[in-house]
């Protein structure tokens, strides 16, 4: 069972598969840099100045005297998490087209 193991972590998919996870990973940290530190304050001001991560329906109030934490649907941060997945999944596709186009005139280059 092991050797198999070994062959199968071994085989090219899964160690494509890593490298894979891994610059997503790393991608996905650009893009909520780029998201935190570049459109929210843009999106901030042009909604009147208002911390776009921060904008919240609150059902409850908190109430500090009797330990009550307030209660709310923090919309902005899930909108902030909707915008940072589709620049991620633009990119992707700009990435994913560009190389299709490499290969597809590759593939057509006379050959010598």
């Amino acid at each position: 069972m092991l050797k198999e193991f070994k062959t199968f972590i071994a085989q090219g998919n899964v160690l494509d598969l890593s490298v894979g996870v891994l610059i997503g990973a790393a991608f996905g940290k650009v893009v909520t840099a780029f998201m935190d530190d570049i459109i929210n304050p843009i999106l901030g001001l042009a909604i009147g100045g208002v911390d776009f991560s921060a904008l919240k329906v609150v059902l409850k109030a908190a109430d500090p005297t009797a330990g009550v934490a307030e209660v709310a649907v923090r919309y902005g941060n899930f909108l902030n998490v909707i915008i940072q997945f589709l620049v991620t999944m633009w990119v992707i596709y700009l990435i994913v087209k560009a190389a299709n186009k490499a290969k597809f005139s590759n593939s057509l280059a006379p050959k010598e």
